[in-house]
């Protein structure tokens, strides 16, 4: 029962854009307190003016309150890593959303921050506290599929532009983060064209479009962009006895199986060729919940327990390595970048 919880006390910082959400989960969450919302902008403060709550613009303020067990960062990307290592230093558990930083240096050393100080690290790699990616998972896991060939992804939409991070660095990590997850592995090597448009003069890109390498040949296809007439959040991962689709914006067909696929005959001649088989089409029934409340409990829960969550700091680490070789690839030409865990990716010929 939640009454029986250890009461964690929660600060977050950055409470405009997504922050307003951890400030409305956070203050619902019944075992934790929710001690203070800070943000510079006194006119965002404001809107929490219902909650009761410290509303301070100062994060040191937060930092030196031994009544605060854990930090939630929510700030601009280019902040993340100097808020967080404040935080660590100051003895919290600390929660970034993504990206966790926006290079594999200053990602690697926060891990290493947080190893050494014994905090907890979790990064807001929201889809993976989604029901239907847990599904999702779980076929992958039980077999069902078969083996896991290719994923792609289409992350797209006509909204926001921003003008601080491109739109790779922006929409991809959730596609990256939930394409290792199902395959279980970090990837490998990543070749990346991309567009800039409606922002040329500061060089930030609109759209990409991303191909990414896993271990066994595996591929992952993502395409992101903000510069798109339709919002698409579609996953699609083909297995080798069958095929599934999760459609995030779908508002009752979150995850469709298809027992669709293609069996090779065992000697291949000119004449047989290859069999298509088309079977039954499957909608799992999914009981809903809100992915940022499941995300929020599990931060939680690892601040309690002292377990690592699933979204890490080290699977947020190896989202920016993949970033990082994206975004040498596109400076590259599309040219294929190795990643790396123990050194800065490389280009490959």
């Amino acid at each position: 029962m939640s009454e029986n919880k250890t009461r964690v006390g929660v600060a977050v910082i950055g409470a405009g854009g997504w922050g307003k959400n951890h400030v409305r989960n956070f203050d619902a969450i019944p075992d934790c307190d929710l001690l203070y919302v800070c943000d510079r902008d006194e006119k965002i403060l404001g809107r929490f003016s219902h909650i009761d709550t410290k509303r301070v613009t100062d994060a040191n303020i937060v930092f030196q309150d031994p009544a605060v067990h854990a930090v939630v960062i929510a700030t601009d990307a280019p902040t993340h890593v100097e808020i967080a290592s404040a935080a660590i230093a100051a003895g919290k558990d600390v929660f970034v959303e993504k990206p966790l930083s926006l290079t594999g240096e200053t990602a690697r050393r926060l891990c290493g921050e947080a190893e050494a100080a014994g905090r907890v690290l979790m990064v807001g790699h929201l889809l993976l506290y989604h029901t239907a990616v847990r599904a999702l998972k779980d076929l992958v896991d039980s077999g069902e599929l078969g083996e896991l060939l290719y994923i792609t992804a289409h992350r797209l939409n006509l909204g926001v532009v921003r003008q601080k991070e491109n739109a790779w660095w922006s929409l991809a990590p959730h596609d990256l983060s939930v394409a290792s997850y199902l395959f279980d592995a970090e990837p490998v090597a990543v070749s990346a064209n991309a567009g800039t448009f409606l922002q040329r003069e500061r060089g930030i890109e609109d759209v990409v479009f991303a191909n990414v390498e896993y271990p066994g040949g595996r591929l992952a296809h993502v395409h992101v962009s903000w510069l798109d007439p339709h919002k698409t959040r579609r996953l699609v991962v083909v297995g080798s006895k069958k095929m599934a689709v999760f459609d995030d914006t779908s508002p009752d067909k979150k995850l469709v199986v298809f027992d669709k696929g293609v069996e090779p005959p065992s000697a291949l001649t000119y004449e047989e060729g290859v069999t298509i088989r088309t079977g039954d089409i499957r909608i799992p029934a999914l009981r809903m919940q809100e992915p940022l409340r499941r995300e929020c409990n599990a931060f939680l829960d690892a601040v309690r327990t002292r377990e690592p969550a699933l979204a890490d700091g080290r699977s947020g680490l190896a989202v920016v390595l993949a970033l990082e070789a994206g975004s040498r690839s596109i400076a590259q030409g599309g040219a294929r970048v190795t990643v790396s865990t123990d050194s800065p990716a490389q280009e490959k010929s």
